[in-house]
C-alpha cells in the first residue's frame, strides 16, 4: 500500500467513526425514550452535546494539529471518544448520558481537521477538493450505517451493546492511526503558545474566512442537525412514513451525500479550469440545497426518495469551503483554518439541534406545524447567509501567511 493511499484510508476511517457517532442517536432515540423516559427537548440537548463538545475542542485542536501533526493528535484524542462511548453504554440516567456524549464529541473533534490537515500536507492544493470530497464520502458511510443497518442491528441487540461495540472500534482506529500513519517532516508550526494563538487570531480576523463561513456554516449546521436527529421525526410526523421507511430514507440521504461529495469535489477543479471558481461553484450548490429544503417543507408532489436524495447530494457542497480557504491561508495555518471553520459549523449544528427541539416541544407531540415553523426559521437564516456570501468583495484578498 503506497504511503499516500495509506494516509487517505486511515484518516478517512477516523472520520467514518466520527460520523457514526454523530448520527447514532437517530436510531437510539426511540429506545432511550422508552427506557429512560426522555422528551424531545432532552433528546435534542443530549444529541447536540456531541456537537458542543466537538465545537469547543476545535481551536485547541487546530493549535495541536499544527504543532504536533495529525497522526499523534488524532490517535490520542480518539481514546476520549472510546471512554465516552463506554460511559454512554453504562449510563442509567440523563446526567451520565450527557457526560458520555460530551466526551464523544471532544474525542472525535480532530477527525475531520486531522484528515484535511494530512491531505494538505501530502497533496497539492489542486487535488484537495476531490480528496476532501472522498473523505466526506467515506465519512458519509456513517450516515448510511445509522439508517437501515442500525435499525436492523437494534432489532438483534440493544443500544448499550452497540455503544460498547463503537468504543472497541474507536480504540482499534486509534491504534491503526498511531502505528500506520506517517509523519510529514518539516510540516509542523514552530514557536510557542503565543505564536500559535496569534495564528488563530489571524484566521478569525480574516474577512474572507467569515465571508466563506457565512453560508457554509449555516447550511452545514442545518444539514447535520437534521441528518443526525430531526430528519426521521420529520419523515414520520409530516410525511406519514413508518419507522422502517424513515430509516431507509436516512440511509438514502447518507448515500446521496457520499455521491454528492465525490461528484462536486471532482467537478470543482474541472469547472475552475473553465473560469468558474470553487467559491462560486460551492455557493451555487449551497443555494440549491436551500431550494431543496423549501420543496420538502412545501410538500411538493415529488416522490420523497428523490427529494431526500437531493437533500443529501446538495447538503454536502459546503465541504468545498475547506478547499476554498486553503487557497487563502499559508500551509502552517491550515490546521487552525480547518478547525476554526469546523468550530463555527458545529456550534451552528448545536444551536439548530437544540432550537428545533425547543420549537417542537412548544407544539403538540408529532405536530407537523412544529416542523414547518422550525424549518422556516432555518431557511430564512440560510438565505441571509447567502446574501453575505455573494455580496461583492471590495478588494482582492491575498494569501494569509503565518505570523
Amino acid at each position: 500500500m503506497s504511503k499516500a493511499f495509506r494516509i487517505f484510508v486511515l484518516f478517512a476511517c477516523g472520520y467514518f467513526v466520527s460520523y457514526v457517532y454523530r448520527g447514532v442517536n437517530i436510531g437510539f432515540a426511540p429506545f432511550m425514550t422508552r427506557d429512560l423516559g426522555l422528551s424531545s427537548a432532552d433528546l435534542g440537548l443530549l444529541t447536540s452535546l456531541y456537537f458542543l463538545g466537538f465545537a469547543g475542542a476545535q481551536l485547541p485542536a487546530g493549535v495541536l494539529l499544527d504543532r504536533f501533526g495529525p497522526r499523534r493528535v488524532s490517535s490520542l484524542v480518539l481514546l476520549l471518544a472510546a471512554a465516552g462511548a463506554a460511559l454512554f453504554g453504562l449510563a442509567h440516567g440523563v446526567g451520565a448520558l450527557m457526560v458520555g456524549r460530551l466526551l464523544i464529541g471532544v474525542g472525535v473533534s480532530v477527525c475531520l481537521g486531522s484528515a484535511f490537515k494530512a491531505l494538505a500536507q501530502w497533496f497539492p492544493v489542486a487535488r484537495l477538493p476531490l480528496l476532501n470530497g472522498l473523505v466526506m464520502a467515506v465519512g458519509g458511510m456513517g450516515g448510511v450505517v445509522v439508517g437501515a443497518p442500525l435499525n436492523w442491528l437494534l432489532g438483534l441487540t440493544d443500544w448499550r451493546v452497540v455503544s460498547f461495540g463503537l468504543a472497541a472500534l474507536t480504540v482499534f482506529t486509534s491504534i491503526a492511526l498511531w502505528f500506520g500513519a506517517p509523519e510529514k517532516p518539516g510540516s509542523h508550526a514552530q514557536g510557542g503558545l503565543s505564536e500559535a494563538l496569534q495564528g488563530v487570531r489571524q484566521v478569525l480576523g480574516s474577512a474572507m474566512f467569515w465571508k466563506v463561513t457565512s453560508l457554509s456554516g449555516i447550511t452545514q449546521g442545518v444539514f447535520y442537525a437534521m441528518q443526525s436527529l430531526w430528519m426521521a421525526p420529520f419523515m414520520r410526523d409530516v410525511e406519514g412514513l413508518s419507522a422502517a421507511q424513515a430509516a431507509s430514507l436516512v440511509s438514502v440521504v447518507g448515500l446521496a451525500m457520499m455521491a454528492g461529495s465525490v461528484v462536486f469535489g471532482a467537478a470543482a477543479r474541472s469547472l475552475e479550469r473553465r473560469g468558474v471558481s470553487v467559491f462560486a461553484f460551492s455557493g451555487v450548490g449551497m443555494v440549491l440545497f436551500v431550494g431543496v429544503q423549501l420543496l420538502l417543507m412545501l410538500r411538493t408532489p415529488i416522490p420523497p426518495v428523490w427529494l431526500w436524495a437531493a437533500y443529501g447530494i446538495f447538503g454536502g457542497t459546503g465541504i468545498l469551503s475547506y478547499a476554498v480557504l486553503a487557497e487563502y491561508f499559508h500551509g502552517t495555518l491550515i490546521g487552525r483554518v480547518n478547525t476554526s471553520l469546523t468550530l463555527v459549523i458545529f456550534l451552528l449544528i448545536f444551536l439548530c439541534q437544540v432550537g428545533v427541539g425547543a420549537v417542537l416541544g412548544a407544539y403538540a407531540a408529532h405536530s407537523p406545524q412544529g416542523h414547518f415553523t422550525a424549518w422556516t426559521v432555518l431557511i430564512v437564516l440560510q438565505l441571509v447567509g447567502a446574501v453575505w456570501y455573494f455580496w461583492p468583495q471590495r478588494q482582492r484578498v491575498g494569501k494569509v501567511a503565518a505570523a
